[in-house]
C-alpha cells in the first residue's frame, strides 16, 4: 500500500513538472503563461532588426494589435482581412495553416486601433478570439469552428468611446471576457468547449464621462487559496470568483473628485497578493492588497504614487518576486517593492517623441521594452537598476507586447510577424 502511495505521490510530481515544462514552451494569452508579464527564463536574442537573425518573416493580411499566441507549433492571430474579422493559424515555420473569416469588421477610431485588438487566448485544446464587433469565436487547432456568439447582439451593444482592448482570459476552465462600459456592464464566461454561458454577473458602477470605461484585462490569479478574477475599471478593483463569478470584493476611491475622462488602459497586474493599479492617465500608482470581503478600501490601498513618470497609462507593469517594474508612456522605468511602494530604481530609455504602447517583458533578468516606431530596446535588470544592452530597430509600426517562448522572440508588427533567434556566433 505504501509503494502505491509513493508511487502516486512520483506521478503528481512528474505530471507537475511536465506542466511548468509545457508553460514555458507556450504563451497561452497576453503576457504570458502567468499573465504578469513574466517570460520563462531562456537564452532569448539580444541583438536583432528586420534582417539580423529572423529566422522567418510572415507576411500578416491585415490590420490588428493583438498579441498572439503560441501553444506547440501553432501560432494563433487575429485581424481584419476585407472587411471581416479574421482569424489565422501559421505554423512556429512560419507557413499558413489556415485562415477564417467570422463576419462584419468594425475597423478602430483611434489611429492606432484596430477591429482586432484583443488578444486570442489558447487552453491547449481550443483558442478563443474576441473582436471590437462583439464577435467571440472558438477553433480547434485544425480551423475548425466549434461556436461563435457576438457580446453585442446578445447582452448589449458597445458604449465604449474608442476601439476595444480587454482580451479573454482563461479561470476556472471557462473563458471569460469583461465589458466595463458605460451602462450595462458584466463578466461572462464561457465553457470553451461547447460555448454555453456558464455564469454571467453584473459589474456596474456610476461614473463621471468616460471614467467608467476600460480597455483593460482582467487578471487570473490565486488569491487567499482560490481562483479569483481581478478586474480594473470603473474606478474600481473588483475580485469574483473565477468558478462562479460571484463577487467577492471592491477597491475604491480611484476617483474621488468625480473627474470625467478618466478611462483605463493599463491593466492591473497581480503577484505576491498584491494588485499593482495604474490611473488619472498616468498621474497615480496604488498597491492593493488583494484579499478580504466586500468594501476593502480603506484596509487594502497600501502605498500610492502621485506624480507623472511614477505611474502608467498604458503599458501594463511587470509584477515578478515582490517587486513591481512599470514602463510608462514615454520611456521611463521605474521598480518599486510591491508591498510597501519604496522605488528601488528608475532608468530612462532614449528620448524620443514616439511613444510606448506594448507592455513590457521580463524574461530571467532581461527586460524587453517595445516603442510604437519598431524599436525594441533590451535591457538587464537587478536590484540595483536598469543596463541597456541593446537598441533593436525592426524598422516598422509595432503596437502588440512581443512574445518570449522557447528561446525566441516573435514580433508582430503592422504588416508581419518575425521569428527572431538567438544568434548562433559565440
Amino acid at each position: 500500500m505504501r509503494r502505491l502511495f509513493d508511487i502516486a505521490v512520483v506521478a503528481v510530481v512528474f505530471t507537475s513538472l511536465l506542466n511548468r515544462v509545457a508553460a514555458a514552451d507556450n504563451w497561452p494569452q497576453w503576457r504570458g503563461p502567468n499573465g504578469n508579464g513574466t517570460a520563462a527564463a531562456g537564452d532569448y536574442p539580444l541583438k536583432f532588426s528586420s534582417t539580423e537573425n529572423v529566422a522567418w518573416k510572415a507576411d500578416v493580411p491585415g490590420r490588428g494589435n493583438s498579441t498572439p499566441v503560441v501553444w506547440g507549433d501553432h501560432i494563433f492571430v487575429t485581424c481584419g482581412i476585407d472587411g471581416q474579422d479574421s482569424a489565422l493559424c501559421f505554423s512556429t515555420a512560419g507557413k499558413e495553416l489556415w485562415r477564417k473569416a467570422l463576419g462584419p469588421e468594425r475597423a478602430g477610431r483611434h489611429r492606432n486601433g484596430t477591429g482586432a485588438n484583443s488578444s486570442p487566448v489558447c487552453d491547449g485544446r481550443n483558442v478563443i478570439v474576441y473582436f471590437k464587433s462583439g464577435m467571440l469565436a472558438c477553433f480547434d487547432f485544425a480551423g475548425n469552428e466549434k461556436w461563435k456568439t457576438n457580446l453585442q447582439e446578445r447582452f448589449g451593444k458597445d458604449t465604449m468611446w474608442f476601439d476595444m482592448g480587454t482580451s479573454p482570459v482563461l479561470a476556472a476552465g471557462n473563458v471569460v471576457v469583461a465589458v466595463v462600459q458605460e451602462g450595462d456592464s458584466y463578466l461572462v464566461a464561457f465553457q470553451p468547449d461547447t460555448g454555453e454561458v456558464a455564469w454571467k454577473t453584473a459589474r456596474k458602477y456610476e461614473c463621471p464621462p468616460e471614467s467608467d470605461q476600460t480597455y483593460s484585462t482582467p487578471h487570473v490569479a490565486k488569491l487567499d487559496g482560490r481562483e479569483v478574477i481581478v478586474t480594473w475599471g470603473a474606478d474600481h478593483l473588483t475580485g469574483h470568483d473565477a468558478a462562479t463569478g460571484k463577487f467577492l470584493w471592491e477597491c475604491g476611491d480611484f476617483n474621488p473628485n468625480k473627474n470625467s475622462h478618466w478611462r483605463t488602459i493599463s491593466s492591473t497586474s497581480v503577484s505576491d497578493g498584491m494588485a499593482v493599479v495604474g490611473y488619472g492617465r498616468g498621474e497615480f500608482l496604488v498597491g492593493v492588497r488583494a484579499s478580504g470581503e466586500g468594501d476593502i478600501t480603506k484596509s487594502a490601498r497600501l502605498w500610492e504614487k502621485n506624480g507623472k513618470g511614477q505611474s502608467t497609462d498604458v503599458p501594463t507593469p511587470v509584477t515578478v518576486d515582490g517587486k513591481a517594474i512599470v514602463l510608462n508612456d514615454g520611456g521611463h522605468i521605474t521598480c518599486y517593492d510591491i508591498k510597501t511602494g519604496e522605488e528601488r530604481w528608475s532608468a530612462d530609455l532614449p528620448k524620443n517623441r514616439n511613444k510606448y504602447y506594448a507592455s513590457p517583458i521580463l524574461a530571467g533578468n532581461k527586460l524587453f521594452c517595445t516603442r510604437e516606431d519598431g524599436v525594441i530596446f533590451v535591457g538587464e535588470v537587478d536590484d540595483k537598476g536598469y543596463k541597456q544592452l541593446a537598441e533593436n530597430d525592426m524598422g516598422e509600426h509595432i503596437i502588440p507586447t512581443p512574445v518570449l517562448v522557447n528561446n525566441g522572440l516573435l514580433v508582430r508588427t503592422d504588416g508581419h510577424l518575425y521569428w527572431i533567434a538567438a544568434s548562433q556566433e559565440k
